[in-house]
């Protein structure tokens, strides 16, 4: 049963998205062009070494290609939940979902299941276009370490963007988290750069967000190899997150159906 749901929603969310063909190329062109920005702005620094950059290797445009590539799964988790519920209230199929026997986890996530694919195969794009076009090493990673960071990370993430989902279904005027959400982690996360730059007190704010860990992890798994207990701290640390925040993130999902379904406001945006 749940595995038919799941197959539903993705092939529903996927011929909406090959309707328009156009798009995916666009996408995939997008990526290519931003990662070309960074390509020629790593030429700048020519072969100087940068202390920051040694504990991955010292290359630069690798460790950023690898923050913009798995940074995708932050924008994933924090907009396609609250995506995904204005498409519903569009189309009038909101009301209809929620009365059926299904549980809201598994409308919120089997209606995530497309996107995570999508996301997934431009990620794979990211790292095949820094191979091949523009010489990044891949080390020989652990894959079951990578396997858990990959998952607690969508769960953090995800657990943020149920929130986020939550906020627009009860106050229906937009959602400022996201967008402050969004650039505090792409600042304090170390996407573009490595937290150590950071002034100390402002580490501290690094410290706290789950994205943090989650690159930092997928960094020494790729670029350097490292073992399992070599990144169980960064895995501990989002387990942490995830512990925290899904049940959170769930309480306040239910709570936000149950005042609109009080209020009849379930099919406004």
């Amino acid at each position: 049963m749940f595995l038919r749901k799941l197959f539903a929603f993705i092939k529903r969310d996927f011929l909406i998205e090959t309707s328009y063909r156009l798009n995916f190329f666009l996408r995939f062109l997008g990526n290519f062009l931003f990662i070309l920005i960074f390509y020629f702005i790593t030429r700048l620094f020519g072969n100087a070494s940068i202390p920051y950059l040694e504990p991955y290797g010292g290359d630069y445009f690798s460790f950023v290609l690898i923050g913009i590539a798995f940074s995708d799964y932050l924008g994933l988790g924090l907009t396609n939940f609250s995506q995904k519920l204005r498409q519903e209230q569009l189309m009038g199929t909101l009301e209809a979902i929620l009365v059926t026997p299904t549980k809201i986890p598994m409308i919120i996530f089997s209606s995530s299941g497309w996107e995570f694919i999508h996301t997934s195969i431009e990620i794979f794009s990211y790292l095949l276009l820094g191979i091949f076009l523009f010489g990044v090493r891949i080390a020989h990673p652990n894959l079951l370490a990578i396997l858990a960071i990959l998952i607690l990370s969508l769960l953090s993430f995800s657990s943020l963007g149920i929130i986020s989902a939550s906020f627009i279904m009860v106050f229906k005027r937009g959602d400022p988290l996201n967008w402050l959400l969004t650039s505090i982690f792409h600042l304090f996360g170390g996407v573009y750069f490595p937290i150590t730059i950071l002034p100390g007190w402002l580490q501290k704010i690094s410290y706290c967000l789950p994205l943090t860990y989650s690159l930092h992890g997928l960094r020494l798994a790729l670029l350097k190899g490292s073992s399992l207990m070599e990144l169980m701290p960064d895995i501990l640390a989002l387990g942490l997150f995830s512990l925290i925040m899904l049940p959170v993130s769930l309480v306040a999902l239910g709570y936000a159906v149950r005042m609109a379904k009080i209020k009849g406001s379930l099919a406004h945006y």
